[in-house]
């Protein structure tokens, strides 16, 4: 019923449609925030036709610790994926300002701390997981010219475990 709702509502209005992975990361971050009675709230902006957003997942507290700009991004290596790169994964605006450039900004304007999570998809029957890569480690790869980064790069951080279709976000906090 949620899906069908969120459909209609993005003809109507013409937005683009909260993918699975944003959607499962702001319940898991809220659940986590309620379980945990931490006063925080995650959430995702709908994206209008022609309105920008900055970043896909926002969390909102008191602690600057939990104050979060998150782009979510998923890719397959089932299908063949071997890289998230720059300029195939993140979009170039009409002026020719870079999607990173444009979180980079926000993220130093806003004072969050800014992370880029990748979803690996390994294919029908296989579990997801998530990679949560800082935003300075994004940043200063981006800013240096290199062109991303390979999914055995992404390997080796620490992922996100995926049980119940919830994130094991804790594992960012260290609580």
């Amino acid at each position: 019923m949620r899906l069908l709702t969120d459909i209609l509502y993005s003809i109507k209005k013409k937005v683009r449609l909260m993918s699975n992975f944003e959607r499962e990361l702001v319940k898991s971050f809220n659940v986590f925030f309620e379980e945990r009675g931490i006063d925080a709230i995650a959430y995702r902006m709908k994206q209008h036709r022609f309105s920008q957003q900055m970043l896909d997942v926002l969390v909102d507290s008191s602690d600057r610790a939990l104050y979060l700009g998150i782009e979510c991004k998923s890719i397959s290596p089932s299908k063949g994926a071997t890289a998230l790169y720059f300029s195939q994964h993140f979009s170039v605006d009409k002026k020719g300002d870079h999607q990173v450039a444009k979180m980079q900004e926000f993220i130093k304007r806003s004072g969050r701390i800014g992370y880029l999570a990748v979803e690996l998809r390994m294919g029908s029957g296989k579990s997801k997981t998530a990679y949560f890569i800082s935003w300075p480690d994004v940043w200063g790869r981006y800013s240096s010219g290199q062109a991303g980064f390979s999914t055995e790069e992404i390997r080796r951080i620490n992922p996100i475990a995926r049980n119940d279709g919830k994130y094991a976000v804790e594992g960012l906090f260290g609580r």
